[in-house]
């Protein structure tokens, strides 16, 4: 049991330094005020006339992300699958063929809404 008492008094110092560094240095390093050259934007973007921006920005591409995160996570499948084809026999031909076809209705429907499209 003593050696897990030193274990457990080397976690604490370990989780206790980020915790610390969190409440104590943060509100010393931190911006106190606002000034004009806090608010202009970094490297590009729009200059702030304000706290809130003098117009609104499509968020469209938030939808070609989604997409593209749903597919990239569909080749993740995939890999696996390629490996073990010849273990699964038609069984795992057959459950690809319908994890594909259900990827393939969804982007159908994606692209028949318009939601490829950035016009």
């Amino acid at each position: 049991m003593a050696n897990y008492s030193v274990l457990l008094v080397a976690a604490l110092i370990v989780l206790s330094l980020p915790v610390l560094t969190l409440f104590v240095l943060a509100p010393l390093v931190r911006a106190s005020r606002a000034n004009k050259v806090k608010l202009e934007p970094y490297e590009c973007g729009v200059p702030a006339s304000s706290y809130a921006f003098d117009h609104r920005f499509s968020v469209r591409y938030f939808l070609i992300a989604v997409l593209f995160i749903i597919f990239d996570v569909e080749t993740v499948f995939l890999f696996p699958w390629a490996i073990r084809f010849k273990q699964l026999g038609w069984f795992g031909a057959v459950e690809m063929a319908v994890f594909l076809a259900i990827l393939l209705i969804g982007y159908f429907y994606a692209w028949k809404r318009k939601v490829l499209s950035w016009v």
